[in-house]
């Protein structure tokens, strides 16, 4: 069963977007809590130091055309670190 805690989805230019990105790297280096909030929702999020980390690029095809996208997913067991296998990531 899956509960959605937080979700937010709006246009935003690249810029803002690298913003939000380096938020979470921010915290991500610092080990701090993580808060994500927009409107009247807000969840605060504790990452532990080794999360599982999926990174995954999509092409759907929609009735107006064809829809890229990026995902990145950060995810863990609440109260547990977790490790993956697989091969090294490379982001360039």
């Amino acid at each position: 069963m899956e509960e959605v805690l937080f979700e937010t989805e709006r246009s935003r230019d690249r810029e803002q977007i690298a913003d939000y990105l380096r938020a979470v790297a921010d915290k991500l280096d610092s080990g701090e809590a993580m808060t994500l909030s927009a409107g009247d929702q807000s969840v605060t999020l504790d990452v532990p130091a080794r999360p599982t980390f999926e990174v995954k690029a999509e092409r759907e095809q929609e009735s107006g055309g064809t829809e890229l996208s990026v995902e990145f997913e950060l995810e863990w067991k609440e109260g547990e670190s977790s490790e993956s296998g697989g091969g090294d990531l490379e982001i360039g």
